[in-house]
This record gives C-alpha cells, sequence and structure tokens, in this order.
C-alpha cells in the first residue's frame, strides 16, 4: 500500500490481481479504515468508510489498482504516518467478485497496519512488452515502488 502522487494532491492506493486462470466478474472493493482512539471509557475502535475513485470493475483482466484520493472528506486528510502511528491505524479490505469457471461469489479479504503503508512513493509498471509485441503481466512486480 502507498500514498502516491494522484492527479492534484496524493491517494492511498493498493494494487490486487488474480492468482487463477479463472476469469473474476463484477468486482467490488470497500475499504475501511480502523482505528483505536482514546476515549472517557478508554480505547475505543472507529471504522470510517473511505471513497473510491473507482469502487467496482467489470471484469480483472490482470490488476486492479484501487485509489482512494486523499481530499477533503478523506478520513486521512491532514494526517501522516505518525499519526497513522499514533492512531494504531489499520486498512480493512473488502473484495467481491463473480467466479466465471464455478459460477459463484468469491469474496477475499486483505488488512494494511499503518507500518506497511510506504509513503510518497509510486507503484512501478507490472508488466512488460515480449519481443513478440505481446503485454506480459509479471505478478512478482505487483508491488514494485519507487520514491517519488
Amino acid at each position: 500500500m502507498v500514498v502516491a502522487p494522484f492527479k492534484d494532491g496524493r491517494a492511498l492506493m493498493f494494487r490486487c490481481a488474480n492468482g487463477r486462470p479463472n476469469v473474476l466478474m463484477e468486482l467490488e472493493a470497500t475499504v475501511i479504515m480502523m482505528t483505536v482512539e482514546d476515549s472517557p471509557d478508554g480505547l475505543k475502535r472507529q471504522y470510517k468508510g473511505m471513497a473510491l475513485e473507482r469502487p467496482r470493475i467489470f471484469f480483472l483482466p490482470l490488476s486492479w489498482t484501487v485509489v482512494h484520493p486523499i481530499d477533503e472528506q478523506s478520513p486521512l486528510w491532514g494526517l501522516g504516518a505518525e499519526d497513522l502511528e499514533r492512531m494504531q491505524v489499520e486498512f480493512l479490505i473488502l473484495v467481491k467478485c463473480f467466479d466465471d469457471t464455478f459460477s459463484q461469489t468469491v469474496h477475499a479479504r486483505y488488512s494494511y497496519t499503518f507500518d506497511e503503508v510506504d509513503w510518497e512513493r509510486r507503484f512501478l509498471p507490472a508488466f512488460d512488452i515480449t519481443p513478440q509485441g505481446d503485454l506480459q503481466f509479471d505478478a512478482s512486480q505487483l508491488d514494485r515502488s519507487a520514491r517519488v
């Protein structure tokens, strides 16, 4: 997961890919930010939904970069890495899709903790062009990033 330049600001981003030969269709992603905050009753967990640039796609041909723009409506607005650590932030990722091979809905979940977010990084391409001119996806390059 990275915080990268995006349009005129920044965005929180992560990538996902289909590791199976099955066709995945009608993908929907949900991202929730969980924080641990002080209250008069002790520590409490808070959950905030995060708006996505594109919360659903029709099918997953190779990979998908899920993007949460950090704007005035974002729960990340004005926060930095130290704030996320203090708040013990964890990003909960839920992906739902339809598996064409088995004709059933599939769910996947993942999470990133505050220390797994790389700030001021940009994802590098995970695609190459073969000598024959074909587009080739390399899943091992999916999490490669570089400093902005």
